[in-house]
């Protein structure tokens, strides 16, 4: 049994102990009479959700409670919402509001989760959940506790230490990737915060160490693959960092080197428009957010082109950017939200978004959960409808693509990617080939995408047709021209562009996006469908993307 497996073993045994009436005794000490030191929280909130929740409308995961008394656990919610709700990082949005009456709203809501939520409860108390919801108080200390009269704040700081005991009696078990980061972060937090809690602090350093060194890959990419997730984590470890500032504690080596690689990589999951690429579950996210995470962060690497351990590639050549996702699946027990996307890529030009992925909408809800995670969702090549990497009922991949291959060259700012995976070989018998080339100009886009079949297929069955798939941002105008033969991609900005395959037949068809946050948006998609055949190439499709004169 691996060590993560023994871990998880044990919170589960634990939970039964969590769970009686007597273990909150157990979590009982000396209360603080003071904070040593209140940790940095320099996000901003977002006024208009703060007076949402003023008014008793909570908002998350693209889910809305509307009550006008408090509920802690409201029925139908789904876990993720519900872990949004119990992590207080809507703290920030009621400090935006700014005034009395936001503030007072905060100090009632943080009490009456004081009064009703002291007690263990699986989502509540999840590690990560409980962290963010340190941190979050901490750091909105100054917004909504310090006025607050001497009862309160003894409340307030007694729950806190209580909290902070039974984060660091759990700690590592019960949590594990990006969310493992996140607790320790929160550990860190509270021992920085707290007199006497220093243990609290080193024990959270070593749990955040062995985290990054796991997964921050030498490249600086989580290994989630998700834009999101990395956006995420490098903000944790930021904020990691101004905690050990503020309490004049030396900053580790490996929390500033893990910070040095990812924020580059970051930058490298960017288009122009400042918005992450999709991939693996990620939206968009905020551009001024990620401008003011790089900021803070203070690394200076530009974007790499290339990173070989986390599989991704960038080509860029004047104002045009192809993202490709040249990379295996997210390990087991990390892949519950990954896509099965691989070789999928996205194209903008400027601030102008032409050729993209899906995206995903946060909650996981049905029907979306398993739609938005499909190959079909992404733009790359389906064989019969079939998923690249096949995501099992509870979410988690089961056959997955276990060799991707990757060539780049460049000439004089022309830029060539050729990749291979064999997602479909287990299956079809066919491996899947990718060749991308743009020319220096950032006009010229050409690809081939190839089906090739293995000499040993073993056990597989045939296959009947394929998909090539460009799915469209929602602001791009397409129209099929040539007599169906070409399609006509059109930006708002008036830019032309001429989308010719040869290997199929061109349609345009419907499809969605999903990513910007709590919107579904309708779109459009090109699709070239053509059947297999019986040859080494069983199919092969060449396309080009061709940029034309604007309109007058």
């Amino acid at each position: 049994m691996s060590g993560t497996a023994f871990q998880g073993l044990c919170y589960g045994v634990g939970k039964l102990l969590y769970a009686t009436p007597l273990y909150r005794y157990t979590l009982i000490g000396r209360v603080p009479n003071e904070m040593v030191v209140v940790p940095p929280d320099s996000w901003p909130g977002n006024a208009e959700r703060g007076s949402a929740i003023s008014s008793g409308e909570l908002s998350f995961r693209g889910e809305t409670v509307r009550c006008s008394k408090h509920a802690w656990h409201p029925v139908g919610m789904s876990e993720a919402w519900l872990a949004e709700l119990h992590g207080f990082d809507w703290l920030r949005d009621l400090r935006a509001v700014g005034g009395d009456a936001a503030r007072r709203k905060a100090r009632h809501l943080v009490g009456d989760w004081i009064e009703r939520q002291s007690s263990w409860q699986e989502i509540a108390w999840r590690p990560d959940v409980l962290a963010t919801r340190l941190h979050a108080w901490l750091g909105q200390h100054d917004f909504f506790c310090a006025s607050a009269d001497g009862p309160y704040r003894r409340r307030y700081l007694a729950t806190i230490a209580r909290q902070s005991k039974h984060l660091a009696r759990v700690l590592p078990a019960g949590v594990e990737g990006a969310n493992l980061i996140r607790a320790a972060k929160g550990l860190i937090a509270a021992g920085v915060a707290l007199p006497d809690n220093q243990g609290a602090t080193r024990q959270g350093l070593k749990i955040l160490e062995r985290a990054v060194e796991r997964q921050i890959r030498p490249d600086g990419g989580h290994i989630s693959r998700n834009p999101q997730t990395q956006e995420a984590v490098l903000r944790d470890l930021v904020d990691v960092r101004s905690a050990l500032l503020a309490s004049e504690n030396d900053i580790p080596s490996f929390l500033l080197a893990a910070i040095d690689r990812a924020a580059p990589f970051l930058r490298m999951l960017r288009h122009n428009d400042g918005g992450l690429a999709l991939f693996n579950g990620s939206g968009e996210s905020e551009d001024w957010l990620i401008d003011m995470l790089l900021t803070q962060a203070d690394a200076r690497g530009r974007a790499p082109a290339h990173a070989p351990h986390s599989g991704f590639e960038r080509l860029v050549a004047n104002r045009t950017v192809v993202l490709v996702d040249t990379g295996e699946p997210p390990e087991a027990g990390l892949d519950n939200t990954a896509h099965a996307g691989t070789l999928s890529l996205e194209i903008s030009v400027g601030k102008e978004r032409l050729i993209t992925n899906c995206g995903a909408r946060s909650g996981h809800r049905d029907p979306w959960a398993a739609v938005q995670r499909s190959t079909a969702a992404h733009s790359t090549m389906v064989i019969d409808d079939t998923n690249s990497a096949e995501i099992l009922s509870d979410g988690t991949f089961g056959r997955r693509p276990g060799k991707i291959t990757t060539e780049r060259s460049e000439d004089e700012g022309n830029h060539w990617i050729t990749a291979q995976h064999d997602g479909y070989a287990p299956v079809f018998g066919l491996t899947h080939e990718r060749r991308v080339y743009m020319a220096a100009s950032g006009d010229d886009i050409r690809g081939e995408d190839s089906l090739h079949r293995k000499g040993n297929a073993g056990n597989t069955r045939p296959a009947r047709g394929f998909a090539l798939r460009f799915h469209l941002h929602p602001t791009v105008q397409a129209s099929l021209v040539q007599n169906g033969s070409a399609v006509l991609l059109r930006l708002p900005s008036g830019s032309g562009w001429r989308l010719i395959a040869e290997g199929g037949t061109l349609s345009l068809a419907e499809s969605v996006y999903l990513g910007t946050a709590g919107n579904i948006r309708r779109t459009e998609q090109v699709v070239i469908l053509g059947a297999l055949e019986v040859d080494t190439v069983a199919a092969q499709v060449k396309w080009l993307l061709k940029k034309i004169p604007k309109k007058s």
